[in-house]
């Protein structure tokens, strides 16, 4: 981010630029997906699908919350007639429900949040797609992977998977401002033989397309001016993961996440996910204890250096939520999950009369 500034088309640009396209396939483990990398936020990857929908075409949205519902939202826009399973908070849509949708309905495309960061649920993207291509190989499986890109297993090619949405920021590590879509080349066929020009101007995949194919080749091309520095930093931080174990990365990141999960819950705490293997490694989502008040619980927990958020997702009950990302997890020299987030939420409760179940005196006085 600290690179002096330079024009977008210096060739020493272009060539970080053509390798960090080719570092995104890799991350999501694909020979011939897409990536295309755009300045803009990464919600700017939902309206990318205008790309494959056309006026009243059907798609199924499994609803798992807050973000989900912003999907539907936005597919509506561009003409889609959207159906949503909507299973209850901290639940997944069963497998049964989702095999009759698919083979009541030809959907044009699915669109899953694999992990759902108002509620802390994560999906299983594998046996959703296995579902789905059994039944209806034709239907696109677009997963919104803002919060688990690099942190949670994505075997593009291997799963059949269809258009990945994400972004720079979460588990990626760099700062907000690139969205990050990867695209099978079945979706972009699809895109180029619609029946009607795509409804979107900078988000069109024929202006991005050749610019793509030609900074990977090496050669300029320009439709808008992109972030360098982001872009510098994408490529950065691309190096360093590409430079690691997926496999040691992942387990790192559930041992550390699990810990945190099962000392809250010896607390006597109740997560929303209503399964273990439900609950994402990037979010931990909390009820409420009763009695307590949500905002003077937040007030406290930030007065001790740590944030958290509020429940976003509309429920007859409050809950808060502590994020997982990036070196939070991964830095053991910080510490900031075991330490300084368990520190911070115990004193608070404790403060605010919560009574600790029995228990939990083990993991109380360590404290």
């Amino acid at each position: 981010m600290s690179t002096p500034f330079e024009i977008h088309y210096d060739p020493k640009f272009v060539d970080i630029f053509g390798k960090t396209i080719g570092m995104i396939r890799k991350v999501i483990m694909s020979e011939t997906a897409q990536p295309f990398i755009l300045s803009g936020p990464s919600t700017l990857g939902w309206d990318m699908l205008s790309n494959v929908i056309e006026s009243n075409d059907q798609v199924l949205v499994l609803n798992y919350g807050y973000s989900s519902s912003q999907i539907s939202e936005c597919l509506e826009l561009y003409g889609a007639r959207v159906t949503q399973i909507c299973p209850q908070i901290g639940l997944h849509p069963s497998q049964e429900a989702i095999e009759q949708a698919v083979t009541n309905t030809r959907y044009k495309l699915i669109a899953i949040t694999h992990v759902e960061t108002s509620t802390g649920v994560l999906s299983d993207i594998k046996t959703i797609a296995e579902i789905v291509k059994s039944i209806s190989p034709e239907t696109l499986v677009v997963v919104d992977a803002i919060c688990s890109i690099n942190s949670e297993e994505i075997c593009f090619d291997l799963w059949d998977l269809d258009i990945i949405i994400t972004g720079s920021q979460k588990f990626i590590g760099v700062r907000a401002g690139l969205s990050i879509v990867i695209v099978s080349q079945k979706a972009i066929s699809m895109s180029q033989n619609r029946k009607m020009p795509i409804a979107s101007y900078h988000a069109n995949w024929n202006k991005w397309l050749p610019v793509m194919q030609s900074y990977e080749t090496g050669q300029l091309s320009c439709f808008t001016t992109s972030s360098l520095e982001l872009i510098y930093a994408l490529h950065t931080t691309m190096t360093k993961m590409l430079g690691e174990p997926f496999n040691a990365r992942f387990d790192e990141q559930r041992q550390v996440v699990s810990d945190f999960r099962r000392t809250v819950r010896n607390w006597g705490l109740q997560l929303v996910p209503r399964n273990e293997a439900w609950a994402a490694n990037e979010y931990t989502s909390i009820w409420l204890p009763k009695g307590l008040d949500i905002v003077k619980l937040v007030e406290s927990i930030a007065k001790k250096g740590v944030q958290i958020n509020v429940g976003s997702f509309k429920s007859s009950a409050p809950y808060f939520r502590f994020s997982h990302m990036r070196i939070s997890v991964t830095d053991n020299e910080r510490q900031h999950i075991m330490k300084a987030a368990e520190n911070a939420l115990f004193c608070s409760l404790n403060e605010m009369g919560y009574k600790f179940i029995d228990h939990c005196a083990a993991s109380v006085s360590r404290l």
